[in-house]
């Protein structure tokens, strides 16, 4: 595997050679080679708990936090999930080489349509260790040579595992340097790794509004981001207020360090006070920090003395943690007026038993992913049937939501003739 006592731009040019060969891999090949990944995973698990420990002790030190802590952790049940993932990746159909559409002129030339390989792709990322396998394996299955950089946090775990999935590749066919790992160097490597103009094709960084920037302001090469998530859920004067508790609750709770978790609920004045007293209880119930509005802190009798007053920041923040912004509105277009100038194009909600306010709530929501009676949690690439993920992009290019394997490639158009020339 290529790792950092090579340069930045030895591992990515070895990349590059690696990719050439990948594009043309067969299916069998390339679902071999997750197959050992998967395989190997497994086998060392003791392997990868103790290299996660080392990482999660200096965390600990560090102070970085339960959320990140959180994201940092490995375990036997969260690497057989990965490697699950792995498997989940390799079912799915090879990308490469599908005619996403074809026609006969009428001059009689045959236009397909064909999804390829970008090339080399680079992939940054924050504590999340496991982003190191599922890029890895989304690269390989769309035929794409991977150059992996993640955070000094993770630095032990993304080794250990960057190493066995490369290892494992090399075993069942793949070229090396396919799976290339840049470790340490800080800003200057970062900025080194984002203007390989020329070998490195694409970039997707997968971090906080800090990485984001870096990339921002050093990329010469295309990036596209895999943004934070200041996610909604809005409750509808008809909701059926047993499936909105329930969809906040979720949507709050489950895994409240994620991107995809709801920061703000909105609820309309005609159900909030029906509403709203059950679900500041479940919710303070369920250890979650409430900043309301002051019509919210009307409705919330007993419990108005635990709750905070919400600021004009508190409706731009991702939390990430057990704290949600309450506001009520007084429609449907107020909710998506709040939910356009305060969201990130993430993850958006609508509770409601009224087709026209879903519809409503549906066309006017800017955001990759609007869900309809369901929790915002579900925007995930294993959740959508991708298998993985390396990350949900907010951008409007070629691809928006979860970024899989039909994402990490582009295409290009192949044109029959038969001694055709132009008149």
């Amino acid at each position: 595997m290529a790792t950092a006592t090579h340069t930045v731009s030895e591992i990515c040019l070895q990349a590059r050679a690696a990719a050439r060969t990948l594009a043309a891999l067969d299916t069998d090949t390339k679902n071999a080679a997750l197959a050992a990944i998967a395989d190997a995973l497994l086998a060392r698990t003791d392997e990868i708990v103790e290299a996660n420990q080392r990482d999660m002790q200096a965390g600990r030190a560090a102070g970085i936090g339960d959320a990140l802590l959180d994201r940092l952790a490995l375990d036997p049940a969260r690497i057989a999930a990965i490697a699950a993932g792995t498997r989940a990746i390799a079912a799915l159909p090879d990308p490469v080489g599908e005619v996403i559409e074809g026609r006969r002129l009428a001059n009689g030339l045959d236009v397909r349509m064909l999804r390829v390989p970008f090339g080399v792709v680079a992939v940054v990322y924050e504590a999340r260790p496991n982003v190191t396998i599922d890029a890895a394996s989304l690269c390989l299955k769309s035929g794409n040579a991977v150059v992996l950089r993640g955070s000094s946090s993770a630095a032990h775990s993304n080794a250990v595992l960057a190493a066995i999935a490369a290892q494992a590749a090399s075993s069942a066919g793949v070229p090396d340097g396919a799976i290339g790992l840049v470790a340490g160097g800080g800003r200057a490597e970062l900025a080194e790794l984002a203007t390989q103009d020329g070998v490195v094709d694409l970039i997707f960084p997968r971090g906080g509004e800090g990485l984001k920037a870096a990339l921002k302001s050093v990329a010469t090469v295309p990036v596209i981001y895999a943004a934070s998530g200041n996610c909604h859920v809005f409750v509808d004067a008809s909701a059926d207020l047993d499936a909105a508790e329930a969809i906040i609750l979720n949507a709050k709770v489950q895994k409240p360090s994620v991107c995809n978790a709801a920061e703000t609920l909105l609820v309309h004045s005609a159900a909030a006070p029906a509403f709203l007293p059950r679900a500041l209880a479940a919710l303070r119930g369920a250890g979650v920090q409430l900043r309301v509005d002051g019509r919210t802190r009307a409705l919330a009798g007993d419990l108005a003395g635990s709750l905070q007053d919400a600021t004009d920041d508190d409706w731009d923040t991702e939390f990430l943690a057990l704290v949600l912004a309450v506001r009520i509105v007084d429609s449907v277009q107020e909710a998506i007026e709040h939910v356009n100038r305060h969201g990130s194009g993430h993850s958006e909600a609508i509770v409601t038993r009224d087709t026209v306010a879903a519809r409503a709530f549906e066309r006017g929501v800017d955001a990759a992913c609007v869900y309809i009676n369901a929790s915002t949690r579900f925007t995930d690439g294993g959740e959508f049937g991708m298998g993985a993920e390396i990350g949900n992009s907010t951008q409007k290019l070629h691809a928006r939501g979860p970024i899989g394997v039909r994402e990490l490639c582009t295409f290009k158009y192949v044109v029959v003739g038969d001694g055709h020339v132009r008149p």
